[in-house]
């Protein structure tokens, strides 16, 4: 029974660049399947899964919204994710826990850069894919031009399942190319009955030829397909539905699909694509953790895990628990929230868990299915459920929570770095405790925000990846958690590192007049990495280690020091930083002392090295008239830009530049100027980079530091 259960469920995203039509799509699905009663509409601010505030007035998705539905007698557990950069890290930790994704086009600007970043993320979990192209009643829509940009921009192989029968306002409905059939909705009743029927005779010849192109396609996956093809034989229609699936869970094609959601029309087709190709948590490889004395090995030696120290867990209710702690929400009627993915086993509500990240027991008391934001109680879950539960003490997102006589610690998700910041203070006395414990909560929620004290000012930074991403915070602390503050100017996020490699002595001294007498010195040395390395912390002592204790103190002295900068507050990135040497000169070396001495040789270390200040550089993608082509490529290279490519859509010009973050401030009023308001952009993190000499000059002179 509970395996016959796991292969009817679908754990599914909804992913795509913004204004793609995503949660358009989304409020279909859940009338179409019955959940809901009423289609929803973004544009009036009534969609069911954009259910807080800010989205409903800026007509966006901000927060990753859960839900569930049935479809052919199937469960589809849902996920709508944001298509906006700034809120990239609801889409990582949603496809993190997801089976499937349905990847939304918009067939008018085809692959946009968002839609690369989200097809990036699906790669990277391996997560199989259908994709639906949106939005074919639009003017310019070009279903042939998506198929090619799938290719030529994310590297995939698209297979059309269907055909649009026109496009633009003759867009009147599809070819099924897998039953050779013509599929209508009517607009009457809000496209829910589907009509089928014999292909048109002007559409005949093309679905015969695109029918063709997809068997084609097919024959490479499938031998009995192959010899069909060759023979000229009839391949039936479940064939054909039994190769698409295998292809698609392996990762080899991704079946494309079409409709107009905002017409009602493709949304039931798409809802059998994800049924008929999407996996169920048993088509997927098994989830695979380390122990937990693994993971504190490599923690005290650095390295990575090799291929043998994972362990699978299946996809079986009968399996040791264990679930993965993929997003926190503030609720309310409830409190925190935490979002789980249960990966093995069957736990009831009331039962005790342990979290093997931070070695401490947890008790879930309520557990709950989310459909946005109202709640349905569970009395237990297993094996494949996406749930909420209320009331964990010590989880956050990324944690593992498992069987306490079956310990495992899950991967661990990556998050992005923050790479703008902004100063916030109260406005009354009355609004500082209050500004504390929202930005911890807000904190806690989005593992993309952060929040920390300048050294120098005393002030409160709060950093998010955009503009808008800091914009909603300071509105949900006005509007959420009733604080008032004020607000500075953006300020962008930049990184420390060095040059080349170098070494350097710190010595800490304790008169005898302060307690017993001290004199302790310490030497590191620094290196540069590649860029995204992080910081490496490592002992390579070439005397006599210091003891234990003491090696591990120095260790945490030396992260500590990189995460909160240390030459100008930023934090210290692409560097390996390495313990060489430690002894005590006079009188008994303490854990302080070594851990101040490590500092000031961190510090001297890098000094010596060369510092060298690194920037968030962006990729911006602009769409303008040719006309205006001149002014907005001279503007790009007055921002320091690097034109990186120049094509040509639908009488537009596409240009897309790696521009500095700094440069782009107030980017939006330029371009409507220089345009007269006819081109528009959009912008992604896309890597750090160093800043030429002269701006790195100017930012220190600015920030009164002075490094030689």
């Amino acid at each position: 029974m509970h395996g016959e259960t796991l292969h009817t469920l679908r754990n599914i995203g909804i992913m795509a660049h913004i204004d793609a039509g995503k949660t358009t799509t989304s409020e279909r699905i859940l009338y179409y399947t019955g959940r809901t009663h009423k289609i929803g509409e973004v544009h009036h601010g009534t969609a069911t899964m954009d259910w807080m505030e800010q989205e409903q007035e800026r007509g966006i998705t901000i927060t990753a919204a859960a839900t569930s539905c049935a479809w052919r007698g199937h469960r589809i557990n849902l996920i709508d994710t944001p298509g906006h950069v700034d809120f990239t890290i609801e889409v990582e930790r949603s496809l993190r826990v997801l089976d499937g994704a349905v990847a939304v086009f918009c067939a008018v600007g085809a692959v946009q850069p968002q839609s690369e970043t989200v097809w990036r993320q699906a790669d990277r979990y391996r997560v199989p894919r259908v994709a639906f192209v949106n939005k074919m009643d639009r003017v310019g829509a070009d279903f042939a031009e998506v198929l090619v940009q799938m290719e030529s921009k994310l590297g995939a192989r698209p297979v059309a399942v269907q055909m649009p029968m026109g496009a633009e306002d003759a867009f009147e409905g599809l070819v099924d190319l897998v039953t050779m059939v013509a599929v209508w909705t009517r607009d009457e009743d809000m496209g829910m009955e589907v009509e089928e029927g014999p292909i048109p005779d002007e559409w005949l010849a093309d679905a015969q030829a695109a029918r063709e192109r997809m068997v084609e396609v097919l024959a490479d996956e499938d031998d009995e397909v192959a010899l069909k093809f060759l023979d000229g034989e009839e391949i039936s229609a479940d064939e054909l539905r039994r190769v698409l699936r295998r292809g698609t869970i392996g990762l080899r094609f991704v079946p494309v699909l079409c409709g107009a959601s905002l017409r009602n029309r493709g949304v039931q087709r798409l809802l059998d694509a994800v049924v008929d190709y999407l996996p169920s948590p048993l088509d997927i490889p098994p989830v695979r953790g380390l122990s937990v004395e693994r993971v504190a090995k490599l923690d005290e030696e650095g390295g990575e895990a090799a291929e043998g120290d994972w362990v699978a867990r299946p996809a079986d209710p009968d399996a040791p628990f264990a679930a993965l702690a993929f997003k926190i929400m503030s609720d309310p009627f409830v409190g925190t929230l935490t979002y789980l993915r249960v990966y093995a086993g069957r736990l009831a509500a009331g039962s005790q868990v342990v979290n093997s990240v931070r070695g401490k027991k947890e008790r879930l008391t309520r557990m709950m299915r989310m459909h946005a934001n109202k709640r349905e109680e569970l009395e237990a879950v297993e094996a494949g459920d996406i749930v909420a539960v209320a009331g964990l003490r010590f989880t956050v997102t990324g944690d593992t929570l498992c069987a306490p006589d079956a310990q495992i610690v899950l991967e661990r998700m990556r998050f992005p770095e923050p790479v703008i910041s902004i100063s916030i203070e109260p406005q009354t006395n009355a609004d500082q405790d209050k500004l504390g414990q929202a930005l911890e909560r807000l904190a806690l929620e989005d593992p993309s925000f952060a929040v920390r004290q300048d050294p120098e000012t005393g002030q409160t930074l709060i950093s998010g990846m955009g503009e808008l991403h800091l914009e909603i915070i300071t509105d949900r602390l006005l509007r959420e958690f009733k604080v008032g503050a004020k607000v500075g100017r953006p300020q962008v996020s930049y990184r420390e590192s060095v040059g080349q490699g170098a070494e350097a002595e710190g010595t800490y001294e304790r008169p005898a007049a302060a307690g017993k007498a001290q004199r302790v010195r310490v030497s590191v040395a620094v290196a540069p990495l590649e860029r995204g390395s992080g910081v490496r912390v490592r002992s390579a002592w070439r005397g006599e280690a210091p003891v234990g204790v003491m090696s591990a103190a120095m260790e945490l002295a030396a992260r500590e020091a990189a995460e909160s900068g240390v030459l100008t507050g930023y934090p210290l990135v692409d560097v390996e930083v390495r313990l060489v040497e430690a002894m005590c000169l006079e009188g008994e070396g303490t854990d302080q002392g070594f851990r101040v001495a490590t500092t000031m040789a961190l510090r001297a270390a890098v000094e010596k090295a060369g510092l060298t200040m690194l920037e968030p550089q962006f990729m911006v993608e602009i769409r303008t008239p040719e006309e205006y082509m001149g002014d907005v490529i001279g503007d790009l290279n007055r921002r320091r830009g690097q034109i990186t490519e120049m094509t040509e859509q639908h009488s537009a010009k596409i240009v897309r530049a790696i521009v500095p973050l700094a440069q782009m401030f107030g980017y939006s009023t330029a371009l409507r100027s220089m345009t007269q308001g006819r081109a528009d952009y959009t912008m992604s993190f896309d890597h750090y980079d160093a800043l030429p000499r002269t701006a790195q000059e100017e930012l220190l002179e600015r920030m009164g530091i002075s490094v030689s």
